[in-house]
């Protein structure tokens, strides 16, 4: 049972479209959304930051790379469970999906992508110089850096919030265990 339960509606007019507009798009309210919609001002900032940041120029399966080794380094089940059925919907295999949570990539843009997001979330945005070379000599400058810490910090919300509410999951559950996933 959560601890913080999820609204089944608002009287925010622009919570109530956002998940009525959820709600006919994937036949469902994902429970972390409406656990969200407890503080309309968060579940706003939440929408706002998301969309100005589908806007960037990181693509919707760099994005997931970056939500998959977030929810991982967080221990959040719910996201990791969320975001694992996400990104293979948006072309990740089982092996990428795998290889993000661990915050690497077969591909050299994603992999130092991935990697940049696990050192900003393991040192708290203290990234060692090194670090910052590594990952432009692979592509990652520095306007792309501030973008991954930002997608970092918005999944890092709903991370916390779910750990927070214990929110029920509502997708197939993505094991948080590494080992176990490897073992079968």
């Amino acid at each position: 049972m959560p601890r913080i339960s999820p609204v089944s509606n608002s009287t925010d007019a622009t919570v109530t479209e956002v998940l009525d507009n959820m709600k006919a798009r994937m036949g469902k309210t994902p429970n972390a959304m409406a656990t969200l919609a407890q503080s309309p001002a968060a579940f706003n900032g939440y929408h706002a930051l998301k969309k100005a940041l589908m806007r960037g120029r990181l693509t919707s399966r760099q994005r997931e790379i970056v939500a998959l080794v977030t929810a991982q380094e967080n221990a959040c089940q719910y996201c990791l469970s969320g975001h694992t059925q996400a990104a293979a919907a948006v072309g990740l295999s089982s092996t990428d999906i795998i290889n993000a949570r661990t915050g690497k990539s077969d591909n050299k843009l994603d992999n130092a992508i991935a990697n940049f997001a696990m050192k900003v979330i393991r040192h708290k945005g203290l990234v060692d110089d090194a670090d910052l070379v590594i990952a432009r000599e692979a592509g990652v400058d520095d306007s792309l850096m501030i973008e991954i810490v930002a997608n970092v910090a918005l999944n890092t919300l709903t991370n916390y919030n779910n750990r927070l509410a214990d929110t029920e999951i509502d997708y197939p559950v993505a094991q948080l265990e590494l080992e176990t996933l490897s073992n079968q």
